[in-house]
């Protein structure tokens, strides 16, 4: 997994408890992860605005979160007052000063892209955003260039804290079948859809226990 939004622990036990017991009904070994990891500990953080969180992501793609991190705050620095540069004042910053911050020029035309859809509606604000389902937004959000569906899915998940989530493409999660599903190769994205069906409505719950199975075979 890769995601510049944050994972938030809860202070309590019962947040996802609903969604565990679903899953360690409908699914024995996912039941037997479960009771290995413990509660789901996954809250969304809702405190960044849609443009933030893509803009963002924008500037973490193929880069480690260090470097990103330094872009981030290089641009943040060239608005000075605002905790995150609106839509608009980026469009008002010159390619050398976005250059500058360390963006290339395809995540310069991305960024651009997106300021302005965010500004002609194209991106939903939070209001409309609650009356979209899942594929809704992903169709919305996917035509802002840079931003594919594995974007979208992560932002789903951790800052709109939608429930039924399962990206299929996501490396971890595919590692994440492979190992607690005790198979001799890695699942294609067509299969962990297929046994991601029993899981519904609460994917996304399943999702992070995938994550939590490969970070744990790695301290292995």
């Amino acid at each position: 997994m890769g995601s510049s939004l944050l994972v938030v622990p809860l202070t309590t036990v019962t947040h996802h408890s609903e969604a565990e017991a679903h899953l360690a009904k409908v699914d024995p070994v996912m039941g037997r992860l479960i009771r290995d990891v413990g509660p789901c500990t996954l809250r969304p953080d809702r405190r960044r605005t849609l443009f933030e969180s893509l803009a963002r992501a924008i500037a973490y793609q193929q880069l480690h979160a260090q470097a990103a991190e330094s872009i981030i705050r290089r641009l943040v620095a060239q608005c000075p007052g605002q905790r995150f540069p609106r839509p608009e004042q980026i469009l008002a910053l010159s390619e050398e000063s976005l250059r500058a911050a360390g963006f290339s020029r395809s995540k310069i035309a991305a960024l651009r892209d997106l300021a302005e859809k965010t500004l002609d509606g194209t991106v939903p604000a939070k209001r409309e955003l609650s009356r979209l389902d899942d594929e809704a937004i992903i169709e919305r959000l996917t035509v802002v260039r840079g931003v594919g569906r594995w974007t979208v899915e992560m932002l789903l998940i951790f800052q709109l804290g939608r429930p039924d989530i399962l990206p299929v493409t996501d490396f971890g999660v595919r590692n994440g079948v492979r190992l607690v599903y005790g198979l001799r190769i890695m699942p294609t994205p067509e299969r962990v859809r297929r046994y991601g069906e029993r899981w519904k409505p609460h994917r996304t719950v399943a999702t992070w226990y995938l994550w939590q199975a490969v970070d744990r075979a790695k301290q292995k």
